[in-house]
């Protein structure tokens, strides 16, 4: 990777990705791709170029990949699953007809593409616990319905056009900088955040609910280190199962009150969000991840709380 851009740049997991890579490859190299009204703010926006650069707009995507000689595009424009729920017909316009778009920017133009998918790609047919990398996919929300497509539409365009498509399965994403976005794992950010304000949180997913999580900054290695890896070695590559901690409601709740001991948590659950959380995996099986590019995660659920109580009592002073 040489030029990048990142389309969807301020969302949960783009502004952290685009100051990440601007730290290894220089902010002149890394363009902040954004829609009109999501605009980037502070060290973003100071750090290195930004243009407008909507998913739906072929012509808007080409015209920035020849100004700044793009070689690798990071696509991580999305609806969230909840919010792509309510609004199936735009989560697929920018899921699919989006990506398309990139894809055929990527053909024309010599570009390796990164596109995340998700445990949301699995469906309530899929095993459980220890889901393997190739199973079942039958997901009954839009939202996983984008990334089996997505998955399977970049795989194509690998097979037929020889793009340079990789990606990952995203679990729930914790992160302390990106305010939660209508995503099923949310509670797991929220959670935090009420802590650290000494509120008492509300639970909309119900005890025992396991669903595999990661602390952003092994996300951010993860989409940096599949791009890097040696093409030679990836028997796989749209996507890659990737994993870190696996937990329900009240293990990160029990993992919270060991360093806040007046934490208060009850009950309300989010039909909506319950009924696609229990669709998803309990936790996925990532050795392929693990033996084609050496995935490994740094943090656990004690090393991610520690740090997250930490930062959130910094920024919420």
């Amino acid at each position: 990777m040489k030029n990048i851009l990142i389309i969807g740049s301020t969302g949960q997991i783009g502004s952290e990705l685009a100051m990440k890579l601007r730290s290894i490859y220089g902010g002149s190299n890394v363009v902040a791709g954004y829609i009109p009204g999501a605009e980037p703010k502070g060290e973003l926006a100071e750090s290195g170029p930004m243009e407008v650069v909507d998913i739906t707009n072929a012509q808007q995507i080409a015209d920035v990949v020849k100004k700044y000689n793009v070689d690798t595009i990071y696509n991580l424009a999305a609806l969230l699953s909840a919010v792509a729920e309510n609004k199936p017909l735009l989560a697929w316009h920018i899921g699919i007809d989006g990506l398309l778009n990139v894809l055929e920017v990527a053909r024309e133009n010599k570009c390796a593409v990164f596109t995340p998918s998700s445990i949301g790609s699995f469906g309530p047919n899929a095993p459980k616990d220890g889901t393997p990398q190739d199973t079942i996919q039958q997901p009954r929300t839009m939202y996983g319905v984008t990334k089996v497509s997505g998955e399977l539409l970049s795989n194509y365009y690998a097979l037929k056009f020889g793009v340079d498509t990789r990606s990952v399965r995203f679990p729930g994403l914790i992160s302390y900088v990106t305010p939660p976005g209508g995503g099923t794992t949310d509670y797991a950010v929220d959670i935090y955040y009420s802590a650290v304000k000494g509120e008492k949180f509300i639970c909309p997913i119900k005890a025992g609910t396991f669903m595999d999580m990661m602390y952003m900054p092994d996300a951010l290695r993860a989409a940096i280190e599949i791009m890097e890896a040696d093409p030679t070695k990836l028997r796989h590559r749209n996507s890659f199962n990737i994993a870190s901690m696996s937990f329900d409601p009240e293990v990160i709740y029990a993992s919270i009150k060991k360093y806040i001991p007046t934490f208060e948590m009850e009950y309300q659950v989010d039909a909506l969000r319950q009924g696609i959380a229990d669709s998803w995996p309990n936790k996925l099986d990532d050795t392929c991840a693990r033996m084609e590019w050496g995935w490994n995660p740094e943090y656990d659920l004690d090393s991610m709380t520690r740090d997250m109580l930490d930062k959130l009592s910094k920024r919420l002073k």
